[in-house]
């Protein structure tokens, strides 16, 4: 059985391992700490972590205050709090002024579950990448995650985590595992269709491209945990080796990974597209599998995006 691990816990333990390697690392947290997983960054260094209160907007005030100070920053919440209700805060005091800080926001997209729509954010990809300076991380699982932490700790500039509430499955090897930001992870090869994803959705791409393999369609799956930069030069490449693409991301089709994906392969290489994901709407309270199933996010889902767009192609 494939293990599973949930991408906030990963965060939580490379906080601690970063902590005890290097003594400019601090953490920030909105009375959250123990649902983001800072918690134990915490009590292990107590001195370099601050629990800010449910005062977001002061956290990322405080945030941009210690690195101009030289620290480096991880400032977490979940991701509805930490770009929506922060976004000028991040605008003006983080992504201007190119400061040191990294926004660890868990508890994305519909898999929060029964918290329901206040907490189910699908904008933030949307938000953060249209900031000038902003980075933006979607990891797929607990080793991507761990990888992705490590790599902001090491870029000089702001950076978006964007993680979830519920465990997913480990589809990395940590010990082979290479993780370059900007550059997107080929997973599977394939020629006739290219299905990239990123976050939950890379574990659902590939189940969908085994069901795919079955009825004879050769699918080649793109795990672009890089959503800014993105990489050109690996959707072009998928575009032209498969003439057909489909996006899938646990966010809103609108401004997220299915609308870069887009804008980059309209201005470079034009193949029929289909984008998987929130269609313009709010979620609600629910399972996440049960809310991901009524929302379309399933591996059957992006099967049948794949048969369209294939139908397309061929026209």
């Amino acid at each position: 059985m494939t293990k599973k691990i949930a991408t906030r816990d990963a965060y939580g333990a490379t906080l601690v391992e970063l902590g005890g390697k290097n003594p400019a690392v601090v953490v920030l947290d909105a009375d959250l700490s123990k649902s983001t997983k800072t918690y134990d960054f915490g009590q292990k260094f107590p001195s370099r972590f601050f629990n800010m209160g449910i005062a977001e907007q002061n956290l990322m005030g405080t945030a941009a205050g210690l690195a101009a100070a030289g620290k480096i920053v991880f400032a977490s919440t979940f991701a509805v709090f930490g770009t929506g209700r922060v976004y000028d805060q991040i605008r003006n005091s983080i992504a201007y002024p190119q400061l040191n800080v990294k926004i660890g926001a868990t508890h994305a997209g519909l898999t929060v579950g029964e918290d329901g729509a206040s907490h189910q954010m699908l904008e933030d990809i949307a938000l953060m990448r249209c900031l000038p300076n902003m980075t933006v991380f979607v990891p797929a699982d607990s080793v991507e995650t761990r990888a992705a932490v490590l790599a902001a700790a090491e870029m000089d500039g702001p950076v978006y985590i964007r993680m979830g509430r519920s465990e997913v499955p480990v589809l990395h090897d940590e010990a082979s595992f290479k993780f370059v930001p900007g550059k997107a992870v080929t997973l599977r090869e394939g020629k006739d269709a290219a299905i990239v994803a990123c976050g939950i959705m890379v574990n659902v791409a590939l189940e969908a491209a085994e069901t795919l393999a079955g009825q004879g369609v050769d699918v080649l799956v793109l795990d672009m945990h890089t959503i800014k930069p993105l990489d050109v030069e690996a959707l072009v490449a998928a575009a032209r080796a498969a003439g057909a693409v489909v996006t899938a991301e646990e966010h809103s089709i609108n401004g997220g990974l299915g609308s870069a994906v887009a804008e980059v392969l309209v201005e470079n290489y034009p193949v029929p597209m289909r984008r998987v994901g929130v269609r313009d709407t709010f979620g609600e309270s629910g399972k996440p599998q049960a809310l991901l199933e009524k929302y379309g996010l399933t591996a059957g889902d992006l099967v049948s995006a794949v048969q369209e767009v294939l139908q397309r192609k061929f026209k």
